[in-house]
Parts: structure tokens; C-alpha cells; sequence
């Protein structure tokens, strides 16, 4: 079951992206061709498969153009779609629905394109245990709705942001002076929820992580061969961390990174490479 994302998450985006499109004075071709009191009925409905995310964000953005809109969402965030699905049907002032129109298409294609593309990573290791993760490669201003979008393709969630897990990256060991002491100021520092997890470039900064035990360990663009020995080499040292796999995953090499044995694969296309899923809004 998909976590809903509170409204007060989306407001704050949809009202920044509904400002951006009225601009000085609104949706001039609504005021010009359509009188003040003319209300319509119209459907958000899906062009092609895919998956759904984004329900709430039809919502908010019709009714903060009419409070008093109806907005039906059909299809639960998380549910695979079909070309010609109605994925909302809404009710109010034209005027008003119109000027949410494209605001709402903006968002809704972009999540549901996310959604759709996450849940093909998720079947392409269907049968392995890896999971597959996203990264804090979003679109400014959209990472909350973007992360909700990879979750209702089935896909988990990395860091939201810098301060909620300690991630050790290859210029934080250079400054540090190697991937042990990066390591060992971490733990040191990081309170008793906050997770520390290092990122290695080889096999032999692999041991020294090790060694030092974080909660994960990133493999950066390893070769399958190399990371199939680093999964090997953590289950002999018996010591209990997260491997995940990162770097150059795509869906014809996600399967064999899955293979190897590795925990979580991240994946930085979900969002930062999406291709938007084709909806249209539909006057009834």
C-alpha cells in the first residue's frame, strides 16, 4: 500500500507552479472566451499505460481555482493504468478548471512518468532481493511529490535530503584523508537513529570499509565481476550492512547488477531522466 503524501507537502509546489502560469492577471483567454458563470465537467484521462501518481495534486490545484470544484479521483496512487482510463473526473467553474488545467497535467504527467518508469525498474529484478532506491537527483522544488512518484512505482526511498543520513561520498574521504577515518568521524558524530553509509570506488577501499562497519556501503560503478566479489567478501566478514549498488544503472544492466547479490540498486533516471506519461484533460 502506498504512503499518501499530505496535502500541506503539495500545496505550498502547486500554488508556486499555479502563480508561475496566471502571471499578472490570469488566464486571459478564459476571462476573454468564457463567461464568469460557466461551469463544466472534464476528465483527467491516461493516453497511454502506465501507472498512477498524483491523485492529490488534481485535486489541489482545481479546488484552490474553485474551492467549490467536485474532484473525483478514480484511480489510487500505485495502480497500473491503461491508454484511455479516467484517472479524475472534475466539476466546477470553467474558468477556474481551466486555469488548473495545465498546472495539474504538469505534475500529474511528470509523477505519473516516474511512477511508470520506477515500476519497470522494479520488474526488471523481479526474483532477486535487491531493491530498487531513487536519489536526491529531483527537480528543484518537486522532491517530495517526485519521491511519492518512485513510491508508487514500488521503488524506496534514499535520503530526502543532506540532513537525515550521513552519506561519505569520494570527496568527503579526500578531504578526510581515506575512507577509515571519513568513517570513524561519522560514527563518532552520528546520534543513535542516523544511519552512516560510505561510498567506495574499488575493492580495496571496500575492506577498509569493512572494517569500520557502517550501516551501508555504496558500490560506485563497480564492474559485475567486482561487485559480485564485494558481496562475497561482506558475507565472509560476517558482519551485518546494506551493499548498494550505484552508477550507470539502466534497464538493460539493472537485471545483472541485481544478480549479483546486492541489496539496493540506486538509480538516479528515475526522476532526473523521466519521460513525462502522455495525460489529457477531456471536456464531458
Amino acid at each position: 500500500m502506498t504512503r499518501s503524501l499530505p496535502d500541506l507537502v503539495i500545496e505550498p509546489v502547486v500554488r508556486l507552479a499555479l502563480t508561475e502560469d496566471l502571471g499578472r492577471c490570469g488566464d486571459v483567454t478564459a476571462q476573454a472566451c468564457i463567461p464568469e458563470d460557466a461551469r463544466m465537467t472534464a476528465q483527467f484521462r491516461a493516453r497511454q499505460d502506465g501507472v498512477m501518481a498524483g491523485g492529490a495534486v488534481v485535486r489541489i490545484a482545481c479546488q484552490m481555482m474553485d474551492p467549490k470544484a467536485r474532484v473525483d479521483v478514480r484511480v489510487s496512487d500505485g495502480a497500473d493504468i491503461a491508454k484511455g482510463d479516467v484517472l479524475v473526473e472534475v466539476e466546477g467553474s470553467a474558468r477556474g478548471l481551466l486555469a488548473a488545467e495545465r498546472t495539474a497535467l504538469n505534475i500529474l504527467g511528470r509523477m505519473c512518468g516516474i511512477a511508470t518508469q520506477t515500476r519497470a525498474y522494479v520488474r526488471a529484478v523481479a526474483g532477486a532481493p535487491a531493491k530498487i532506491a531513487d536519489t536526491r537527483k529531483t527537480t528543484p522544488g518537486l522532491r517530495a511529490l517526485e519521491k511519492h512518484a518512485v513510491a508508487c512505482g514500488g521503488g524506496i526511498n534514499h535520503r530526502f535530503g543532506l540532513d537525515d543520513a550521513i552519506l561519505i561520498k569520494d570527496n568527503h574521504v579526500a578531504v578526510c584523508g581515506g575512507v577509515g577515518q571519513a568513517v570513524r568521524a561519522a560514527k563518532a558524530f552520528a546520534p543513535h537513529l542516523m544511519k552512516v553509509e560510505v561510498e567506495v570506488d574499488g575493492l580495496d577501499q571496500l575492506d577498509e570499509a569493512i572494517a569500520e562497519q557502517p550501516d551501508v556501503i555504496m558500490l560506485d560503478n563497480f564492474n559485475l565481476t567486482d561487485m559480485a566479489e564485494a558481496v562475497a567478501r561482506v558475507k565472509a566478514s560476517g558482519i551485518k550492512l546494506v551493499l548498494e549498488a550505484s552508477g550507470g544503472v539502466n534497464l538493460d544492466t539493472v537485471a545483472g547488477i541485481a544478480a549479483t547479490g546486492v541489496d539496493v540498486i540506486s538509480v538516479g533516471a528515475l526522476t532526473h531522466s523521466v519521460i513525462q506519461l502522455d495525460i489529457g484533460l477531456d471536456a464531458v
